[in-house]
């Protein structure tokens, strides 16, 4: 199936009791009332295209890896590095920042800037591990070791080595504590954390590297709000203003907008709080017939939603109008469809791109709504697990707001899609086998519907 698989799940099915009535009424079934395991077929395909990453907040390294690259794919490791930076970038970032760095290593998928067909391995180390490598440690160590105040002095921050008992509201901690059976928020909190990103956005650049070489798939991302900060102008940013806004420390092409968002972070940091925001992702270039209506979620816009909420502190996404489009009438809620100097096109944009499931040819527009960051300076109220008393959520450092670099992540996520999306239905072994079956593709198309 052309580097897809078909999987089966292991389905639960009730055993039926023999009847009380029946004739030997002295036999017993043991095994009455439990179930019995039996193979189904689930109509689940898996992408060409995969990839996971792996590590903890505090860990030595995260880890990332993707499956079915193509061949001939152009990258070197500072294109990568550089999707990092971007990711580290913006205004509300915290002072973990600037001390921490993300030291890359490719392992393997890639020989001479290009991928050789072979999954791509990617380590990302943490330059702060010494300072963790007792608390993070994975084998056992001395009990003792884990006594030794390692704090700052800093009351808002809880010591490095002292168990973690006052989770947070809004956070994973609480819930994942009770789940996997932990006394401490610690091992919760070290995968539960954006830190994990990182490795998405390293990925995101090896896809946006397919998606532009197979198909001159552009994508690009900006903030539209934080807090109450909204750029309400009507622009929206194209390829050619990359560079801008990743020059503008809050990701806004607006600067009267621009200038209301940091005024939002900086009273926010002085009060001690935190703020989300809004922010939206545009894909440019991309060929019709990407997703599918044919499964449910196969759809394209399905894929987005699943890929865009599973962003840490993300709680809410857009595609194209959305919701504004749910209080119009039908006859202005749709885009009309022309065929003006030799193209079909649609008026308007109002779908974002797709439709029916599937790309339409027409930009792809995304918005993603980020909660403010859980872990609050002006602590909330929450309870001590070791006690079941009342006390006041722990705090660590933290952003007073990651709506910046969440835009960063959104758009790596947006761009494992598409690339996933290519691959399933253009893929092969090569970059240049892509392409050619996606011309291919195209030329199929009538002219009258191109």
């Amino acid at each position: 199936m052309g580097g897809r698989s078909l999987k089966r799940e292991l389905v639960a099915v009730p055993c039926r009791a023999p009847s009380s009535s029946a004739k030997d009424s002295e036999y017993s079934n043991p095994h009455a009332g439990l179930v019995s395991l039996s193979w189904h077929p689930r109509d689940t395909i898996e992408s060409m295209l995969r990839w996971s990453t792996a590590g903890e907040s505090h860990g030595q390294a995260l880890i990332a890896l993707m499956e079915g690259v193509p061949a001939g794919l152009e990258l070197t490791s500072q294109e990568i590095r550089d999707a990092l930076a971007r990711r580290r970038k913006g205004y509300g970032r915290g002072s973990r920042q600037k001390w921490e760095q993300d030291a890359l290593t490719i392992l393997s998928g890639m020989r001479h800037g290009q991928s050789i067909g072979s999954p791509v391995a990617l380590e990302i180390g943490n330059s702060e591990w010494p300072k963790w490598d007792v608390v993070m440690s994975p084998d056992p160590v001395d009990p003792d070791a884990l006594k030794i105040d390692a704090g700052t002095g800093d009351e808002r921050e809880v010591a490095r080595n002292r168990p973690l008992t006052r989770p947070r509201p809004g956070h994973a901690d609480l819930v994942g504590m009770n789940k996997y059976g932990f006394n401490d928020a610690r091992p919760v909190l070290e995968r539960a954390s954006a830190r994990e990103t990182a490795a998405r956005v390293a990925l995101g650049a090896i896809a946006a590297a397919i998606n532009e070489q197979v198909a001159g798939i552009r994508i690009m991302s900006r903030v539209v709000s934080i807090g109450s900060a909204i750029d309400t102008s009507a622009h929206y940013p194209e390829p050619e203003d990359a560079a801008a806004l990743d020059a503008s420390p809050v990701r806004c092409l607006d600067e009267q907008a621009a200038a209301s968002m940091i005024a939002a972070v900086d009273a926010a940091k002085k009060s001690g709080d935190t703020l989300g925001g809004v922010v939206e992702v545009l894909i440019y270039g991309v060929p019709q017939g990407l997703g599918t209506y044919a499964t449910p979620l196969g759809r394209l816009d399905a894929k987005f939603a699943a890929a865009l909420m599973s962003i840490q502190s993300v709680k809410g996404v857009e595609v194209g109008d959305g919701f504004e489009t749910a209080r119009r009438p039908g006859s202005a809620a749709h885009d009309e469809i022309v065929r003006e100097d030799g193209t079909v096109h649609r008026l308007t944009n109002r779908a974002g791109g797709i439709e029916g499931g599937m790309s339409n040819g027409e930009p792809i527009r995304l918005r993603v709504a980020f909660k403010p960051i859980s872990t609050v300076p002006r602590a909330l109220r929450t309870i001590d697990t070791a006690t079941g008393d009342a006390a006041t959520a722990l705090h660590q450092r933290s952003d007073t707001t990651a709506v910046v670099p969440g835009a960063v992540v959104a758009e790596a996520m947006a761009s494992l899609v598409v690339a996933e999306a290519l691959t399933d239905k253009f893929g092969g072994d090569s970059i240049a086998q892509m392409r050619a079956a996606l011309g291919s593709y195209l030329d199929s198309i009538p002219e009258v519907r191109r």
